[in-house]
């Protein structure tokens, strides 16, 4: 009971992060869920929608002897949970043994505590979304008698090739989330609401300030700046913008090969220290502050703040927006809008050191251990049902998200969907252009959102009292590693 209070309590820490979906994200990074603005997990997340889970959920079809299947999920706008019931329908007309209730929540966050009530209660639902962020904490969690709350995905699977006619996806996953996902060779969880960090560009002010491609480096950043800010007409806010969001920062120390923790990021053993105040680390928030002292970089004074990033890029008062993948369709469709070409593009990197990658946003389906083979076995019909080539497409259509599989990526490859929107294909680029090493893969870490939280306080201190970077990530450091003590001292091995 000890661990189950404590998980609980370094959850009620988690500001619902992501990619996008990462988370993000809004996003993701990992990530918040407001992501379709996961915007922002990865990622990748938004604690700022305004329900918070309808206990009820949705029939979803006819139940009558059918096996119930509860899909929890941290989504409740219309569109995205409006795609998850309507698969949901699908299912259920499919398979009439079996009836999928899909239930929304506000957050990550709250989708993980209602499912640890539920499970002391002995009625747990069977699929879980929770965002990448997490990954160790859903790894960690354990019900009353000691016993893990998750099972593996690839253990549950095992060997076959369909499930109840559906065939099974989990090995076409891309690679960028299948290397994210996978602890000790086995993806865990079933990949779902995949992001990446992309900038976005007004071309139409850019090209005006004769930049005709979007800047790739920093050094370009700050040049693009100069000729944006040096306009008659000039953004009235400022030349770019990104949340603060510790998701930027984990992403800016993969592009340069830095490991967020020891032990291969977390990959090889536990992470038991945090390396917050790296050379790289500083490098990057020292670019970023020196960005904000010239009079281009824009933040609004709000920490994790997706909505007003957002807001001030589609109303122009930027030229240059860094964020999350995952509202791609969104961001491009208010460009059409308002009247000015939006175009997507890697997010930009230090030129002074050799790029290896970036990372995922956003969040995974996991499930529940301890079903019977019935409710197993549809649980899993389902997620692979869900992902298929079809559904994978189209999820990622409505969104921005990455097609979660290879075989939806040839589907609207075949389509001539990045002909027609090739703003789509930048995050699957990016992070298909990753090196396989640690630091492009992304870190595993407990408590790793209350981390993201003393990174986020940090840059705020250093861009709105202008505090020394150096000295202030030094007392970051030491509060992320007592973090990150206190974490193990409960689940460490």
């Amino acid at each position: 009971m000890k661990r189950i209070l404590a998980l609980l309590f370094a959850l009620a820490m988690v500001a619902a992060a992501c990619g996008g979906d990462d988370a993000g994200d809004v996003t993701e990074g990992g990530e918040d869920t407001t992501d379709t603005a996961d915007s922002g997990e990865d990622a990748d997340a938004t604690e700022d929608t305004a329900d918070s889970g309808d206990e009820s959920g949705d029939d979803s079809g006819a139940a009558g002897d059918a096996a119930t299947i509860e899909m929890w999920i941290a989504f409740s706008d219309d569109a995205r949970l409006g795609f998850t019931r309507d698969r949901a329908a699908e299912f259920n007309e499919a398979h009439p043994e079996y009836n999928v209730v899909v239930t929304e929540f506000d957050s990550y966050n709250t989708v993980f505590e209602q499912a640890q009530l539920a499970i002391e209660d002995g009625n747990p639902p069977e699929i879980i979304h929770f965002f990448e962020a997490a990954t160790q904490e859903a790894l960690d969690a354990v019900d009353g008698d000691g016993n893990p709350i998750f099972t593996s995905v690839t253990d549950a699977i095992g060997d076959r090739t369909e499930i109840l006619g559906e065939p099974v996806v989990l090995g076409d996953v891309v690679s960028a989330a299948t290397k994210y996902y996978t602890i000790d060779g086995q993806l865990y969880s079933m990949p779902w609401n995949t992001s990446s960090t992309t900038m976005f560009s007004n071309m139409d002010i850019l090209n005006e300030a004769g930049i005709t491609e979007p800047p790739a480096t920093w050094a370009e950043v700050e040049a693009a700046c100069e000729a944006i800010m040096a306009l008659p007409d000039a953004p009235s806010e400022g030349c770019i913008t990104w949340p603060n969001h510790g998701w930027f920062y984990e992403q800016s120390l993969g592009q340069m090969g830095a490991d967020l923790v020891n032990n291969d990021n977390g990959r090889s053993a536990r992470a038991t220290e945090i390396f917050l105040d790296s050379p790289e680390a500083v490098d990057y928030i020292q670019w970023w502050s020196d960005l904000e002292d010239a009079g281009h970089f824009v933040y609004t004074g709000v920490q994790r703040d997706w909505d007003g990033t957002s807001a001030a890029f589609q109303a122009q008062n930027v030229a240059m927006l860094i964020y999350s993948s995952s509202d791609t369709t969104a961001l491009t469709n208010a460009g059409v809008d308002n009247g000015f070409e939006v175009r997507s593009s890697f997010m930009p990197y230090n030129q002074d050191v050799a790029y290896e990658g970036n990372l995922i946003g956003g969040a995974t389906l996991w499930l529940a251990n301890g079903l019977s083979e019935t409710e197993q076995d549809g649980a899993l019909a389902f997620l692979n049902f869900f992902s298929n080539p079809e559904n994978a497409a189209a999820w990622h259509q409505l969104t921005g998200y990455i097609p979660i599989t290879n075989a939806a990526v040839a589907l609207l490859e075949e389509r001539g969907w990045y002909d027609e929107s090739p703003n789509s294909a930048v995050a699957s680029d990016q992070l298909d252009a990753a090196a396989d090493t640690p630091a492009a893969t992304g870190a595993l870490v407990g408590n790793f959102v209350a981390i993201r939280d003393v990174v986020t306080a940090a840059i705020e201190d250093i861009l709105v009292n202008n505090v020394d970077v150096a000295e202030r990530m030094a007392s970051a450091q030491a509060d992320a590693q007592q973090q990150l003590d206190d974490y193990n001292e409960l689940f460490g091995e």
